[in-house]
């Protein structure tokens, strides 16, 4: 997954503002993208670690990060992506507190839905 986030990151910041009305729309489609990914990875950061994998106890937080940097255009783009971040952590920290089957399928969830997004968004804005 970290391949598709950093391909994600560096073709986000390869892409120029446009005011057309459909680059507006577009805008939205990757702004939802964006805001959803934000969401999965901040429920990766508070998953991975509690299931055992002590050593991604930063990477999703980095990745976000990254992910910001790239997308800093505008306060309103970021103040999304942190609230989708901030609301999976903070989701999965509600109700789990140990690691169960239900949150190990969560995770193999997330992780692939996080993939198929990084893909997409690479794939349709790449161009």
């Amino acid at each position: 997954m970290t391949r598709y986030i950093i391909a994600l990151a560096l073709v986000i910041g390869l892409a120029g503002p446009s005011h057309s009305a459909q680059a507006q729309a577009t805008n939205t489609s990757l702004d939802d993208s964006l805001s959803r990914l934000s969401e999965i990875l901040g429920a990766l950061h508070y998953l991975r670690p509690i299931c055992g994998f002590k050593d991604d106890a930063d990477r999703w937080r980095t990745q976000m990060q990254a992910l910001i940097d790239a997308e800093a255009q505008g306060t309103d783009r970021r103040a999304r992506m942190v609230a989708g971040f901030n609301r999976g952590y903070s989701g999965f920290q509600q109700t789990y507190r140990t690691c169960t089957p239900a949150a190990e399928v969560a995770i193999r969830r997330y992780l692939q839905e996080g993939a198929k997004i990084a893909r997409e968004v690479t794939a349709r804005y790449a161009n």
